[in-house]
């Protein structure tokens, strides 16, 4: 097994207010999927890659409590870092050396999720 975690959802309270943001903050599109019953914002990856979605749920709801997800921002953390607050969230940490695990920067997103960038 590559990889211990395969798929990462992210509650969203407007799903199209979230993909803007991640799409500005990752520097890559993501797409609207619609299915019967649910949209999603599928986060960019290939087949076999660990990807995500950003959803709308009833039960569940965005939070800075939970699971810190960190989102590969490698060779372009300091422009990933600049675009969150002009795309409506919020610098939580700075970006700060992690040591040999190299760099990470904590923001809240446009919906309450508490979330990092992470690049070498």
């Amino acid at each position: 097994m590559a990889n211990q975690f395969v798929w990462v959802d992210i509650p969203v309270l407007k799903l199209d207010r979230a993909i803007r943001f991640y799409s500005a903050v990752i520097g890559m599109e993501v797409q609207k999927n619609e299915y019967p019953g649910m949209s999603i914002g599928t986060l960019p990856h290939k087949d076999g890659e660990v990807g995500g979605c950003l959803y709308l749920s009833d039960k569940v709801k965005p939070s800075a409590d939970g699971p810190l997800v960190y989102l590969n921002a490698h060779g372009r953390i300091d422009e990933a870092i600049e675009s969150v607050e002009p795309s409506g969230g919020k610098i939580l940490q700075p970006k700060e050396s992690i040591g040999p695990y190299g760099f990470r920067a904590i923001f809240l997103d446009t919906e309450g999720n508490r979330v990092a960038l992470h690049s070498m």
